[in-house]
């Protein structure tokens, strides 16, 4: 793959998506970090969270600690842990950080935090496969 990337209409931090999520993400002390409300629109059922909604902000917390140490990846294996509901309209804390790196397999973790009470809400572990440039 050649070229710029262009993640502008990713679904969830693509900012020209306009039904995407929007998030940003930024790296501190080698966490990839974002913040997330989710709104009406990603219920599933009784005032939760689809767990679509939040495996995808959690696939994109890890992809993102890549792309921002300047790695395009994609998504090789994911497993998810949801460890209790998220309600629509509580705000979380995504952070993803990597376990391990070899050649241009990258194991990463993701985990999902409620800002009001620290409940850990998810987890995630993937391989990603990083794309030559």
């Amino acid at each position: 793959m050649t070229g710029p990337l262009d993640a502008s209409h990713c679904f969830v931090c693509g900012p020209a998506n306009p039904i995407g999520l929007q998030l940003t993400f930024r790296l501190d002390d080698d966490i990839c970090r974002s913040e997330f409300t989710p709104l009406p629109q990603h219920c599933g059922y009784d005032g939760v969270t689809h767990g679509g909604i939040i495996f995808s902000a959690l696939d994109d917390v890890m992809a993102n600690w890549m792309f921002l140490k300047g790695s395009r990846a994609y998504t090789a294996k994911c497993d998810i842990r949801y460890k209790g509901p998220l309600p629509v309209g509580t705000t979380v804390r995504l952070e993803g950080v990597c376990i391990r790196e070899r050649a241009r397999l990258v194991l990463m973790q993701g985990r999902m935090y409620r800002i009001d009470n620290g409940d850990l809400v998810a987890e995630t572990e993937a391989s990603f496969m990083k794309i030559q440039p």
